[in-house]
C-alpha cells in the first residue's frame, strides 16, 4: 500500500495517506502481538501462521475491489475503508511475523538471515514491481490508476501462494521436520499441529536423540530482562528508520530533477540498501556479534535524525539517495545480527518466545517512529 503512495497522494492529497495508514495499522499489530506473546506457549503456531496470510491475501483483495467499487474516484469513504483494510493488515502481520520469527528461532537462529532477507526482497520486488506497472501504464489515460490495480492484482497473487507453500510444501521439508522434532522433544507444545501436518508425530524425535527430560521452563520476564538490550536495540532501530521511511521520504524531501519519481525512486533504494545489508552478516568477520558493539552502533545510528534534516534543507537530490542508502544499509544490517544472535544458547520453547518478544519491540519501535514521523510536519504550511 506504500508502495503506492503516489497513487494515493493523487486521490487524497489533503489526508497524508503515508502517515495515516501506517499509523492505523500499527495499533492493532501491538495489541495482536502483545495477546499472542502472551500466550505463545499455548497457541498453535501453524493455525496462527495460515489464518495471518489467508487474511493477508483477504485483505489485499478487498483493497483492489474498494477502488473497483468506487471506480477510482477517492473520497471520505474510500479513505476510511482503505484505513479498515490498513488495520485488518496490522493484525495479519502480528499474526504472521510473530509466528514465523518464533519458528527460525526454535529451528535454527541462522535461517533467521534467510527469513529476513526474504523480508528484504519482498520489498525490493514491490518496488520493482511498481515501477513496472507505473511505466507500462504512464502515458495511458487514467495510467496511475490502471498501474496499482495491477499492482494490487498481481500482489493478490503472491499472497494466494503464500498459504499453499506455508499450508503444503514449507512442513513437508526435512530440515523442518527433524527441527520441530527437536523441538518438540525438548518440551515445546506449538509445533505439534505442525508435525502433523507433515505427518510424523514423533517418529523423527524418536530417531534423532535428543534428551526428553523435563526441563524448568524460563519465562517471558525472565527472557526479556536476560535480553533487553536487544529488545531495546530493535526497539532504537525501528523507531529511527519509521521516523523516516515512508513519511518524510514522501512529504519532506522537496521537489527535485526525478520530480514525481522522486519518492518512488527513495523508496526503491532504502529497499534495495536493505536487502543488500541483510546478507553482509553471512561473512562471519563483518557479523557483529559483542553486545557493547551492537548497542553502541544503534545508538550512534541516531545521528542520522539531524543528517535527514539538513540534507532535506540543504541538500540536492544525489546526498538524499546516499543518506537513505546508508539508511537501509544499516537497518538491515543490525536487524539480522540482533535476530540471528539473540535466540542462542536457550531451548526451543524460550527461542519460540524469545522470538515473539523480539517481534514486539520491533513493532513498538515502528509504532513510536511512525508517530514521530509526524514531527516532521511542524511548520509546514500545510502540515496538518
Amino acid at each position: 500500500m506504500l508502495t503506492t503512495g503516489d497513487y494515493y497522494y493523487k486521490l487524497f492529497p489533503r489526508y497524508h495517506p503515508s502517515r495515516v495508514l501506517t499509523i492505523i495499522y500499527l495499533p492493532f499489530t501491538l495489541v495482536t502481538l502483545i495477546i499472542l506473546t502472551h500466550n505463545e506457549s499455548r497457541i498453535n503456531t501453524r493455525m496462527r501462521i495460515l489464518v495471518g496470510y489467508t487474511l493477508f491475501f483477504v485483505c489485499t483483495l478487498l483493497v483492489l475491489v474498494l477502488d473497483l467499487a468506487t471506480s477510482g474516484k477517492g473520497g471520505i469513504r474510500h479513505y476510511i475503508g482503505l484505513c479498515s483494510i490498513s488495520a485488518s493488515f496490522g493484525v495479519a502481520d502480528a499474526l504472521v511475523q510473530g509466528g514465523m520469527v518464533g519458528d527460525m528461532s526454535l529451528m535454527c537462529p541462522e535461517f533467521m538471515q534467510s527469513f529476513l532477507a526474504g523480508l528484504a526482497a519482498s520489498g525490493v520486488l514491490t518496488s520493482c514491481l511498481r515501477f513496472l506497472t507505473k511505466v507500462v501504464f504512464e502515458k495511458s489515460e487514467d495510467g496511475l490508476r490502471r498501474g496499482a490495480l495491477l499492482f494490487f492484482g498481481i500482489s493478490t497473487f503472491f499472497e494466494f501462494l503464500c498459504i499453499i507453500l506455508y499450508a503444503i510444501y514449507f512442513p513437508k521439508l526435512t530440515i523442518v521436520k527433524y527441527y520441530r522434532s527437536k523441538a518438540a522433544s525438548e518440551g515445546s507444545k506449538t509445533v505439534s499441529a505442525d508435525l502433523t501436518a507433515a505427518g510424523i508425530q514423533n517418529e523423527i524425535s524418536q530417531q534423532v536423540g535428543f534428551d526428553h527430560k523435563q526441563h524448568e521452563r524460563i519465562n517471558n520476564k525472565q527472557l526479556l530482562l536476560q535480553n533487553i538490550d536487544y529488545s531495546t536495540g530493535l526497539f532504537l532501530i525501528y523507531m529511527l528508520t519509521l521516523s523516516i521511511v515512508p513519511g518524510f521520504l514522501y512529504e519532506n524531501t522537496g521537489s527535485h530533477q526525478l520530480g514525481k519519481w522522486y519518492a518512488l525512486v527513495l523508496i526503491a533504494v532504502f529497499n534495495v540498501s536493505d536487502l543488500i545489508s541483510r546478507y553482509i552478516p553471512l561473512l562471519k568477520f563483518l557479523k557483529l556479534e559483542s553486545r557493547k558493539c551492537l548497542l553502541a552502533a544503534i545508538l550512534s545510528r541516531l545521528l542520522l535524525i539531524p543528517a535527514f534534516y539538513f540534507t532535506a534543507k540543504y541538500g540536492d537530490q544525489g546526498w538524499m539517495i546516499m543518506l537513505v542508502s546508508f539508511l537501509g544499509l544499516t537497518n538491515g544490517y543490525l536487524t539480522v545480527c540482533v535476530l540471528t544472535v539473540a535466540p542462542k544458547g536457550y531451548k526451543a520453547p524460550e527461542q519460540n518466545a524469545l522470538g515473539n518478544i523480539l517481534v514486539l519491540f520491533l513493532m513498538c519501535g515502528i509504532f513510536v517512529g511512525d508517530a514521530l514521523d509526524w514531527l516532521w510536519l511542524i511548520g509546514k504550511s500545510q502540515g496538518f
